[in-house]
């Protein structure tokens, strides 16, 4: 072959070459273009239409009125419950995550143990994960009423209900949380011991290392990204808490358990119906979860780096 024709055949490389990855580009897109619709028309429009209410007057019937910005900032901020639904989110958030999560890290311990129920214990403490949470605060409901649940009587014998008093609201509705999702804490607890090598614990156990040890110096700090994770989700998921509590508590008793999500519920559909207020409200979420969520990264990223 000539020089002349390997020349000639070079622009129809490249051609091919071309061709070949705006095929490669269009097929990204293709894959991408469903999620960027999903993106598109489940959050970034619905984001649009709450900004856009929590600048203007716009009632439940009735539509935009007109702007009405910052008052309903300042309305969503003067609401008589927003202080006290703050203070008792964070509380539930603070006793939740704290006593899911180590419970979670403990089943998980448990079960990675080759022991001869590990199959077993698996599957038990995973069934209430595939219960809806709506379903689970329904069936509680039951179990907690003074009339129909299975320790009526005994509840009449001693005086007491399980959702009558603020404290026993906060921590029958936290045991619910702990049973319905410990499993799935658990199993994303799981995969991160699973994924530790194995040569890392037999050199500590070559070093002597007690189990306290090794959980403190290998397992914890190896384990520390599903944490990350873990936290994150459970964090954010206490902070928009609302089915268990209006199913179960309904807010009270006395308001004492309306979490922020309830108190926007509220504001929109039981009371001032104000779908300007609710929208501010729920801005004002929306950028306490972003800097909540951010400061958890930053410091099991920190943390991370320091090991």
């Amino acid at each position: 072959m000539t020089a002349s024709t390997t020349v000639g055949h070079a622009p129809a490389r490249a051609v091919r070459r071309r061709g070949r990855r705006n095929r490669g580009r269009l097929l990204g897109w293709a894959y991408a273009l469903p999620t960027a619709l999903f993106v598109l028309l489940l959050f970034l429009l619905p984001l649009l239409l709450v900004l856009q209410m929590s600048a203007s007057n716009w009632p439940l019937l009735g539509g935009n009125q007109g702007l009405n910005f910052p008052e309903n900032y300042v309305d969503a901020v003067n609401n008589r419950f927003f202080v006290d639904s703050i203070i008792f989110t964070l509380t539930y958030t603070v006793v939740t995550t704290v006593i899911l999560l180590a419970l979670a890290l403990g089943l998980a311990l448990l079960v990675q143990e080759s022991t001869r129920w590990k199959g077993f214990l698996r599957t038990a403490i995973l069934v209430p994960s595939a219960l809806g949470l709506a379903s689970a605060s329904l069936l509680f409901y039951v179990l907690y009423s003074p009339i129909a649940g299975p320790f009526a009587d005994l509840m009449k014998s001693w005086g007491f209900t399980f959702l009558g008093t603020p404290a026993g609201a906060l921590w029958s509705t936290v045991f619910l949380i702990v049973w319905r999702y410990a499993g799935f804490y658990m199993l994303l607890m799981l995969v991160g011991l699973q994924g530790i090598p194995e040569e890392v614990y037999e050199a500590a156990r070559i070093d002597g290392a007690s189990r306290w040890q090794i959980f403190r110096s290998v397992t914890f700090p190896l384990l520390r990204p599903t944490l990350a994770l873990t936290t994150v989700l459970c964090v954010t998921g206490s902070l928009l808490a609302f089915e268990q509590f209006y199913i179960l508590t309904k807010g009270g008793p006395d308001n004492s358990t309306i979490t922020v999500v309830q108190l926007i519920y509220s504001v929109a559909f039981q009371g001032p119906n104000n779908l300007g207020v609710a929208g501010a409200l729920s801005v004002i979420v929306l950028i306490a979860l972003v800097i909540v969520n951010v400061a958890q990264i930053r410091a099991f990223g920190e943390k991370e780096g320091a090991v």
